[in-house]
């Protein structure tokens, strides 16, 4: 498609937000970003309109979507924000973009959402049709966010619903940072359980490809609801490894008792002494991968990057980048999450 089109980003000065601003700006199209945060990245700021503001208000939802032919919803309040944040901005958030954009006549709105629908599922690989048990606030408000999309589906509207998994690149620190940091300083990383499972990443360009196909797609063909996960993935003891190996210390993944070591993570948390969150603990140790044949199939998307190639290329761009965001520490994945008392474990590995 050569027609330039006009996007509307929620959530635009995020991790996604600025990968998907950058994507569609090499494409030609105009892009308007819509964040609570400030669009800080120098390199797209003059080419973006921007609004500073919150989608749960609806004015700055109206200006933001003023002229959009396509509105991305990738704005969330993630699952280290207090739980009235997240449903407040998940749900209620996600229902006023939703108004606004039908009301203000935009026909096709992408919904990002999350195979954190799936909760911890008991058979792999999980297809679009399974059941939707969310975990956890964050879980359960993508699990709400996306029955109001069926609504609006409902009244005529075309919104593809995509389910990545846990995506990274450029941008991404959050609960991946302790990983990069632990490899960085040269030591071991530790895992709970026996690390022979199967969990899928994704990398955010190849993200930002399927967000481009469900927008630019056949109305009847993307109108639906997809899993996007990397193609290519081995276990998870070995993709981590992979870092590791990269960073040239010799350094060896960890494999630890699974009870013991995801009771101290929940007892952690409990006590906010710990960045790690029931779905990151509670699924580490299982098989997650999702079927991705229905993207391919009706999309016509092709993942290029495996998961050791997705981490790699994020850890070398953390590498790259350490002197912007030492020292800082937040609960958004543009960050490093704060290691809490795990930074003082260290000293064991």
């Amino acid at each position: 498609m050569n027609k330039k089109l006009n996007f509307t980003i929620t959530g635009g000065a995020g991790f996604l937000g600025i990968n998907l601003i950058r994507y569609l700006l090499s494409k030609g199209h105009a892009v308007t970003s819509l964040d609570i945060a400030e669009l800080d990245d120098p390199d797209v700021r003059d080419q973006v309109r921007i609004i500073r503001g919150d989608v749960r208000n609806r004015a700055d939802v109206e200006l933001a979507i003023a002229g959009a032919d396509i509105v991305v919803h990738a704005a969330a309040a993630l699952p280290l924000y207090p739980k009235e944040a997240i449903f407040s901005t998940d749900i209620e958030g996600t229902r006023t973009v939703l108004e606004t954009a039908y009301q203000k006549g935009v026909d096709r709105l992408i919904h990002i959402s999350s195979t954190a629908v799936y909760g911890i599922p008991d058979h792999h690989p999980i297809v679009e049709g399974d059941s939707l048990m969310g975990v956890g606030p964050y879980g359960e408000a993508k699990v709400q966010a996306e029955g109001i999309c069926l609504e609006y589906r409902q009244k005529g509207m075309c919104i593809p619903i995509l389910r990545p998994k846990s995506f990274v690149g450029p941008e991404r620190l959050g609960v991946f940072a302790l990983l990069y940091d632990w490899a960085r300083e040269g030591k071991n990383f530790p895992l709970p359980g026996r690390g022979d499972n199967r969990y899928q990443l994704l990398d955010v360009e190849d993200l930002c490809e399927a967000i481009y196909l469900a927008a630019t797609g056949v109305r009847d063909q993307v109108n639906d609801t997809f899993n996007l996960g990397a193609a290519r993935f081995t276990t998870v003891s070995q993709d981590f490894q992979a870092v590791l190996d990269y960073a040239g210390f010799g350094k060896k993944i960890i494999l630890l008792p699974e009870k013991p070591m995801v009771l101290a993570l929940r007892i952690l948390e409990f006590l906010h002494l710990s960045p790690l969150y029931q779905w990151a603990y509670g699924t580490i140790t299982e098989d997650s991968f999702v079927s991705i044949e229905k993207a391919e199939r009706m999309l016509g998307w092709r993942p290029r990057y495996s998961n050791q190639e997705a981490l790699i290329k994020n850890y070398q761009w953390y590498l790259d980048n350490l002197a912007h965001f030492q020292n800082t520490s937040g609960v958004s994945h543009r960050v490093p999450w704060s290691q809490g008392l795990l930074r003082l474990a260290k000293i064991f590995f």
